[in-house]
């Protein structure tokens, strides 16, 4: 409260705002939730940390989480093609390891973060080979059979 103000006019005024849908906290936690997907590429779990740190009581945070698609997969996508541009020129490990960080540090589980960085890499021709063929250069250990 502010120093001096009647307790009862605070009150009123309160009420007041809570009526015109002023004060809603359901209604600011679906504008956090669709901020934090749509403008930010945020995975639920950043979502549900922004919505406890900006004081959403638990069960109206559950029900904002619970109308989210469950699209992380597409939105991790779209987020790591957004930056591979930025890993270009970089070797292959080390690009997803930044990728994978990336999205990690919006609230992507690491399965996702992972298929999601693997995935943008490939589309721009970065991804890793994974088939061993004979004009790659010998990598120093020799096998020969026992004579």
């Amino acid at each position: 409260m502010v120093e001096g103000a009647d307790d009862v006019i605070a009150e009123d005024v309160v009420e007041r705002f809570v009526d015109l849908g002023y004060l809603d906290d359901a209604t600011f936690a679906e504008q956090l939730v669709m901020s934090a997907i749509e403008k930010r590429g945020e995975g639920r779990r950043a979502v549900a940390e922004t919505l406890r740190k900006r004081g959403i009581p638990r069960d109206i945070a559950d029900a904002a989480l619970a109308e989210l698609p469950d699209d992380d997969a597409e939105r991790a996508l779209d987020f790591a093609r957004s930056k591979v541009r930025g890993v270009e020129g970089k070797d292959h490990d080390a690009a997803l390891r930044r990728l994978a960080g990336q999205l990690a540090r919006r609230g992507y589980p690491s399965s996702v973060a992972l298929t999601a960085a693997r995935a943008a890499l490939d589309e721009v021709g970065m991804g890793r080979s994974r088939s061993f063929s004979r004009s790659s250069p010998p990598s120093g250990v020799r096998f020969t059979p026992d004579e």
